[in-house]
């Protein structure tokens, strides 16, 4: 334990929340990639189903850490945290965004009147996908700031609006 903490510069035990959620995650994120796997081979409803599931499992969650690992190697530099264990934060709460965002588009887009069923797929898709961009700054703040990232989002905020174009909207 004392080398996790000492790798991630944990201070606190409360910090050991970000390293614990991410492995859930992206374990959780692996079963979803996976679960459809059994059909693949066939052995659905078999005493092998959850042989293949729980292999699949494993290789794609360790895939998976090896790879975050080394994107957290190379966003580093490049990212002014102050500890490590943030920047395990701000990937789950760029995961947390980029779902919610999704998620909340569709409902919105029927709301306005744009639904599946009532409009032309290039339109539908046109404004779910505009509609993704406001949704995603607005949650991106709020999410960051829940997980006590707000200072780092909202100057990854102001930056992404300036190279929009759109840097006359801040104050």
């Amino acid at each position: 334990m004392e080398k996790l903490k000492k790798r991630w510069e944990i201070q606190k035990n409360w910090q050991l929340l970000f390293p614990v959620l991410g492995i859930m995650l992206t374990v959780l994120a692996a079963f979803l990639i996976v679960r459809n796997s059994p059909k693949w081979f066939g052995v659905e409803n078999s005493g092998y189903e959850w042989v293949i599931l729980i292999a699949f499992c494993t290789m794609i969650s360790f895939g998976l850490v090896r790879f975050f690992l080394w994107c957290f190697k190379k966003l580093e530099n490049r990212w002014k945290v102050t500890y490590k264990w943030e920047m395990i934060a701000i990937f789950i709460v760029f995961a947390i965004t980029g779902s919610l965002s999704g998620k909340l588009a569709g409902p919105l887009v029927e709301l306005l009147g744009l639904g599946r069923e009532m409009t032309h797929p290039v339109l539908y898709w046109t404004a779910r996908i505009v509609l993704i961009l406001p949704i995603y700054k607005i949650i991106l703040v709020i999410v960051g700031w829940l997980f006590g990232q707000f200072r780092f989002f909202w100057e990854f905020e102001k930056k992404m609006l300036r190279r929009m174009g759109l840097g006359f909207l801040l104050p």
